[in-house]
């Protein structure tokens, strides 16, 4: 019985000078040292023979599922054998050979027709990979011009207010200091990160360098994750974020939230309408402060505006409503007040009472 192999393999070496597969399969067109001129006048790009590619164990390469056969662009060097043999017309291809290009495509044979790759003479090992400090990638130059610093933070700034019968009220300051993005932790060594970069230049980082490690996902806009070697994340979004989530969401923060924004917020609770405003479905907006906690809301220059449009005000301190401003002004059609004790009015100016009936029983 013969099979493929039985009396050898018969080995090429050579270069992809196209990849448009018109049956979209992953083939590729090898121009063969040793096998195919590099007279392209003689044996134009057109005239290879397609190559099929071999996949790795990992990859079912089955109905879409596993990892799509593209990967190898024009100008790739490349290592395989022939199927038939000495006919030499059904190439595979099993794998691609990295090396120190010593010119760059001229548009000639066993080179990119395209003329785009090789970009450089010099290893064909990322640049992230080898962490050259006098060649380095481009996207540390504009990952470090791209950190933020100096962020603001919420204030609240101490307040004194003067209360009747001499008492005073002084709430303290909570002083929100700034916040920088942390400085890019890259300080990868040769051979121990791991870089799977596209031609449309997305990047992944797998970097094991010791005392380094880190994780690194980068889309060439810019949006991207990185997580350093004690476990921080820094996730940075070019444009707009969207999070969509179709059932219940959960979030614990150990430590202390800050989060500013640059223009407005808006939050809208229960979009569906469901339940009722008595009821203790989850259709609710509740904010609980724990023990010796305050919450503080400072309008820098602004209005602060409730309105309930179909519903009550409640309101309930177990002490004190303490309240000073220059004018209370309020419109009711009726007004109920029950005082346990004391009523005391303390007016330095004139204090007018207008009714059809003021009753002082």
């Amino acid at each position: 019985m013969d099979f493929m192999g039985k009396t050898g393999f018969q080995w090429f070496v050579g270069v992809v000078e196209d990849r448009n597969d018109p049956q979209k399969v992953g083939r590729v067109r090898v121009r063969c040292l040793g096998y195919h001129t590099p007279d392209k006048g003689k044996l134009p790009t057109a005239d290879l023979p397609w190559a099929h590619v071999m996949n790795p164990i990992t990859s079912a390469t089955v109905s879409g599922v596993g990892q799509t056969p593209l990967g190898m662009v024009e100008g790739t060097w490349v290592i395989g054998f022939f199927v038939d043999g000495e006919d030499a017309q059904q190439p595979h291809v099993i794998g691609t050979l990295p090396g120190v290009p010593n010119k760059l495509p001229a548009g000639l044979g066993f080179e990119d027709p395209n003329l785009n790759y090789p970009k450089y003479k010099e290893t064909d090992v990322n640049r992230l990979a080898v962490n050259d400090e006098d060649n380095p990638h481009s996207t540390l130059t504009l990952r470090k011009a791209d950190r933020t610093t100096n962020v603001g933070n919420a204030d609240f700034y101490a307040v004194d207010m003067s209360l009747p019968n001499g008492l005073n009220k002084s709430l303290p300051e909570d002083d929100g200091t700034e916040f920088n993005e942390p400085e890019i932790p890259y300080a990868a060594k040769y051979p121990h990160n791991h870089v799977y970069e596209t031609e449309g230049g997305h990047i992944k980082e797998f970097d094991d360098t010791a005392d380094n490690e880190r994780i690194h996902e980068r889309h060439n806009s810019g949006s991207g994750y990185e997580i350093d070697n004690e476990g921080t994340k820094v996730t940075r979004v070019k444009k707009d974020n969207y999070q969509l989530t179709s059932g219940d969401h959960y979030e614990l923060i150990k430590g202390t939230s800050n989060v500013t924004i640059n223009k407005g917020s808006r939050l809208f609770i229960n979009a569906n309408k469901t339940g009722t405003r008595d009821s203790a479905d989850n259709q609710h907006l509740t904010i609980q402060v724990g023990e010796n906690g305050n919450l503080n809301i400072q309008l820098d220059a602004g209005d602060l505006n409730i309105h309930a449009v179909d519903g009550n005000i409640n309101m309930k301190a177990e002490r004190a409503i303490n309240m000073e401003t220059a004018v209370v002004r309020m419109k009711t059609k009726f007004f109920e007040a029950e005082v346990d004790g004391n009523w005391d009015e303390k007016v330095t100016g004139t204090n007018t009472k207008t009714g059809s009936t003021i009753d002082l029983n």
